[in-house]
């Protein structure tokens, strides 16, 4: 029965793992198509529909979250901060949807 049991839980968590994640890439997908200025004004991300031409192409770039994420805290380049018109979330967010779109 004990080991019934730990089966159970293992199960249960790696489910609610994965509707966490698909969470956090439903919202990361809502920040980079909906946020103000919208992150498909400037780059091009075929899972998203965007092809914008003034920022990198992310599907070439194929970016990692810390990458994306830093990024979109500090500004690089042209593009400026988002640390004060983005939460902490939507941040981590957009970086988890685009780290795990890019490329597809």
């Amino acid at each position: 029965m004990h080991i019934g049991a730990t089966v159970i839980t293992a199960t249960a968590l790696m489910l609610s793992g994965g509707s966490m994640a698909d969470e956090q890439l439903e919202m990361g997908k809502a920040v980079y198509m909906e946020s103000v200025p919208s992150c498909s004004v400037c780059h091009t991300l075929n899972n998203a529909g965007s092809a914008g031409q003034i920022g990198p192409n992310l599907d070439s770039m194929a970016p990692t979250a810390d990458r994306v994420y830093s990024a979109v805290t500090q500004g690089v380049g042209i593009m400026p901060s988002f640390s004060e018109s983005l939460t902490e979330e939507q941040r981590r967010a957009v970086a988890y949807y685009v780290s795990q779109v890019a490329g597809q």
